[in-house]
Order: C-alpha cells, then sequence, then structure tokens
C-alpha cells in the first residue's frame, strides 16, 4: 500500500515537472514570435543592433540611447515593449534570469544580429557561488544577445550609467573580454558600481573595435 502511494506520488511530480516545462516552452515560443522580424536589414560592420524594451521598459528612454549608442555602433532599431514569460521570474528574489532572457533573445534574430533587452526590474544569474547574484547587466563573448537592467543604477547621472552599461555589454557579445584598465568601459564591477570612474574604451579595446570595423567617435 504505501508503496503504490509513493508510486502515484512520483508519477505525479514528474506530470507537474512536464507540465511545467511545456508551459515555459509555450510562454517562450509566444514571445519570440511578437519580435520584430529584421531579415534583410544590412549594416557595414555586418552586425544589425536591435533594443528589445521588455516588461514596460520606457520606449522614449530606449529611443535616447539608441541615439547615443548609434555613434560607436552604427544605426540601432528599437523594438516595441514585450512581455516577458512568468517563468523567467524568480519571485523569492523579486528578480527575473538574464540568462533565460537572453536565450530566448538570441533566438529572436539572425546570427549577424545583436539583440540588448532593456528592463527596469531587478535581473539576476548564477555567479560568486550564489543561485541568484544581482547584476546590471549580462553577455556573453562572442554572443548575439544581452540584457541591461537600470534597477542598480544610482539615481545621479541613472541616463550616462545606463548607456556605460549597454555599451558594456554590447562590447562582450561582440568579443571584448573584461579589461583591467580603471577607466575603460570593459572594466570589471566585481559587485560593486565603478561606472562613475569608467570613462571611455581603452586603447588596446578600442584597436579591437576598430579591427571589426567600428567608426568610433573622436
Amino acid at each position: 500500500m504505501v508503496l503504490r502511494i509513493l508510486y502515484i506520488l512520483f508519477i505525479l511530480i514528474i506530470l507537474v515537472i512536464s507540465c511545467e516545462k511545456k508551459i515555459n516552452h509555450i510562454d517562450s515560443d509566444k514571445f519570440l514570435k511578437s519580435i520584430k522580424d529584421l531579415s534583410g536589414i544590412k549594416s557595414k560592420t555586418g552586425k544589425v543592433f536591435y533594443f528589445q524594451p521588455l516588461n514596460g521598459f520606457r520606449i522614449e528612454q530606449a529611443n535616447r540611447l539608441a541615439k547615443e549608442v548609434s555613434k560607436t555602433f552604427g544605426k540601432v532599431y528599437v523594438g516595441e515593449n514585450r512581455k516577458l514569460p512568468k517563468s523567467f521570474y524568480v519571485k523569492e528574489r523579486n528578480r527575473y534570469r538574464a540568462d533565460s532572457i537572453i536565450k530566448v533573445l538570441r533566438n529572436a534574430h539572425g546570427q549577424d544580429t545583436i539583440t540588448i533587452g532593456l528592463i527596469s526590474s531587478d535581473i539576476s544569474t548564477t555567479a560568486k557561488g550564489v543561485k541568484d547574484w544581482g547584476v546590471f547587466g549580462l553577455g556573453y563573448h562572442p554572443g548575439s544577445a544581452c540584457v541591461v537592467s537600470t534597477y542598480r543604477l544610482k539615481k545621479r547621472n541613472a541616463d550616462e550609467q545606463f548607456y556605460k552599461v549597454v555599451v558594456h555589454e554590447i562590447g562582450h557579445t561582440i568579443g571584448l573580454p573584461h579589461c583591467p584598465e580603471k577607466t575603460c568601459l570593459m572594466r570589471d564591477a566585481e559587485g560593486g558600481n565603478p561606472l562613475d570612474e569608467e570613462k571611455d574604451f581603452c586603447v588596446r579595446c578600442k584597436k579591437i573595435l576598430v579591427s571589426k570595423g567600428f567608426v568610433l567617435p573622436h
């Protein structure tokens, strides 16, 4: 009798897990289908940059940011706001999983498109032995998508700080690693907020960007 009850409980657990996976997959598919198709758009560098506002991120802020980022990386397209799947949300920490966001964004367009998710909610990833480590942004190098949040920025110079974080994560996606130079935009935050100390790409990082076809402002 006990074994039969345990067997039934085991089957129920398996069914719940499989249903959750199916729901998560459906949510992700719906999200992907709602994103604008950029096929056919070309750029001089071979890369197309696309801002994807998420969960009510202000479009006017995305447009201002696109104007600044375009000075280094060329034209930046801004999409319509899209709501993230509920499965990306970690209720216990009140955060969205950055790695889950990147996983779905990188499948939104072709390999030549860099998709940058913009969100005002807190985001996290697994780092430094912590399952849900809060971060400014996350991007893999090289990659085709990244995500950046305004949640952890200081209120003072918020737009400037956000620009630096976005450019930092874009840098990762096109192949730039963290840089030891304290004033370089590719500096590792290391759990702090060094954004006020960061000024521009250092000479070494600029050379890498130029070698990839990007024209840097003087």
